[in-house]
């Protein structure tokens, strides 16, 4: 109703007053720019005036529009299918990393690296139907809290960020999720979390096979949709440049140069910077998770919107709005 009514106000050129447009963003250069690229590229009269049809906005997702820290979310919850499927791999016990996630190991199953984590995730992911995937997704969501924050892992998403979302859809942008978390993963909350649609989820995707009118998930990866992939992605699965892009690391720079790169249009590269240790965490250019470094210099140079959180955002977490 929310994006409908403005959707209407847009149309007949009644436009927000400054208090109703991403109202958890602070005043100040990110949501001015925010503001400003959308009014140019939405205004006929206006030389970047971008029609809709190739208005495309794509978002990274962990660190962009959810917390990731101390891990991705993701691997909590397959670190809990393994203490869930434990007693069938009486094996698990004695080998890594598998060991490490049972002693609840966590230095243990960082030193196993991206070939452990692929382990974790195809063990704990496969031999099911996708249907029967979701589900166990869902009803994990429910129940399950983040180690350190304690609360569910779906009241990590940041409001400033669905606001953002809500503010290009009402001006008819086209908004799919890039990212390198499991494309399965994702469609399990994202389309009633977030509003996105599930075939405007694009992730990493591991084998699949049919059967019996089912798709059944095999143990293996098919396509990691990061770095240097995720335009790759993009390509195959949207069919047009971006016009805006919006990340947190290293991982979303080549997207971003990717839409950057896109002479047709005027462009919108956004990168989250998390510098609020107090209310969510610091992190940028040593950190494991989300590591921003490249990007981050290159943003600088070329004068793409950064984001700081702790000085941009009213909030954080929608949950913040109730107190």
């Amino acid at each position: 109703m929310k994006q409908l009514l403005l959707g209407l106000l847009l149309s007949f050129g009644i436009f927000a007053t400054a208090s109703e447009t991403l109202p958890s963003w602070n005043e100040g250069e990110s949501r001015a720019n925010i503001i400003n690229y959308v009014r140019a590229v939405t205004d006929k009269q206006n030389a970047d005036y971008i029609a809709p049809k190739d208005r495309i906005a794509v978002f990274d997702n962990d660190g962009t529009l959810w917390s990731e820290q101390p891990a991705y979310f993701q691997l909590f919850f397959a670190i809990d299918r393994v203490k869930a499927l434990a007693s069938e791999h009486p094996e698990w016990k004695t080998t890594e990393p598998f060991k490490s996630v049972l002693e609840n190991n966590m230095e243990g199953i960082v030193k196993s690296g991206k070939k452990g984590l692929l382990q974790i995730v195809g063990a704990t992911h496969a031999g099911m139907d996708e249907e029967s995937f979701e589900k166990i997704v869902k009803q994990w969501l429910k129940t399950a809290k983040h180690p350190t924050k304690h609360r569910p892992y779906t009241d990590l998403i940041f409001q400033p960020m669905m606001e953002l979302i809500d503010y290009l859809e009402a001006n008819d942008f086209k908004v799919f999720i890039v990212s390198g978390g499991g494309i399965d993963f994702m469609r399990a909350f994202i389309p009633e979390v977030y509003g996105i649609p599930s075939e405007r989820i694009i992730g990493s995707t591991g084998k699949v096979y049919y059967e019996n009118g089912k798709i059944i998930k095999e143990p293996k990866i098919d396509f990691i949709d990061d770095k240097e992939m995720k335009p790759v992605a993009i390509y195959y699965n949207i069919g047009k440049r971006p016009v805006a892009a919006f990340g947190n690391s290293d991982g979303d720079l080549a997207m971003m140069q990717y839409t950057e790169a896109n002479t047709n249009a005027k462009t919108l590269q956004l990168y989250v910077h998390h510098t609020d240790a107090k209310r969510e965490w610091a992190y940028d250019r040593k950190s494991s998770i989300g590591k921003l470094d490249k990007g981050l210099d290159y943003a600088k140079i070329h004068h793409w919107t950064i984001v700081d959180m702790k000085k941009d955002w009213k909030v954080i977490y929608p949950f913040e709005l109730k107190k």
